[in-house]
């Protein structure tokens, strides 16, 4: 699995809270939407980052281990991912659930960032993340429903209305998104 990092950060060797305080100071000078890969030794330090990104609203996206090495991932969450959703035609993560195992033809977009998709992402989705999506239109049928899915809600949302702004007629919003995804997940390796 190849992610893309905006920051690498080394807390090797640092023990409880040491970790934590570094990445909050360093997730402070990320912009929204960049990825930043903390490394540490401390074992305590999966639980301790799943929780502080819990509490703050960033993206704990997952952890690989290298030997003693614990690689931590997070996505800093933006303003916008919490603004309130505003396009119409939104269906619940259980009917798509329930398309999945239909004969029903749709494209399945996921508009997260690689680094999200690489962790999990619901099989047979296509991948175009929110900010590539203007660009990369035209590798999307008009002839067939569109799903759109992000983690929340939000970023479908804006894509699904960029998409019906550039003549896509039946484009749905996907909510509450990944977060709460209870269906199956594939993850890149």
């Amino acid at each position: 699995m190849s992610i893309k990092v905006d920051v690498q950060l080394d807390c090797k060797g640092l023990s409880c809270p040491m970790p934590i305080v570094r990445t909050k100071k360093t997730m402070d000078q990320l912009e929204p939407g960049q990825v930043i890969e903390v490394q540490a030794t401390d074992p305590g330090s999966l639980a301790d980052i799943q929780g502080w990104a819990k509490s703050t609203g960033h993206q704990y996206l997952g952890t690989k281990q290298e030997g003693e090495v614990l690689k931590h991932y997070l996505r800093k969450a933006s303003e916008s991912e919490l603004q309130e959703r505003k396009y119409p035609h939104v269906v619940q993560n259980e009917e798509l659930l329930k398309m999945l195992d239909s004969d029903e033809g749709f494209l399945l977009l996921d508009v997260r960032e690689p680094a999200e998709y690489a962790f999990g992402h619901i099989p047979g989705a296509c991948s175009i993340p929110f900010g590539e999506l203007e660009e990369r239109m035209n590798e999307i049928p008009k002839d067939q429903p569109i799903y759109v899915v992000c983690r929340t809600g939000t970023r479908s949302d804006m894509a699904a209305q960029q998409l019906t702004k550039h003549g896509f007629t039946n484009v749905i919003n996907v909510v509450p998104g990944m977060y709460k995804w209870t269906g199956p997940v594939d993850q890149e390796k």
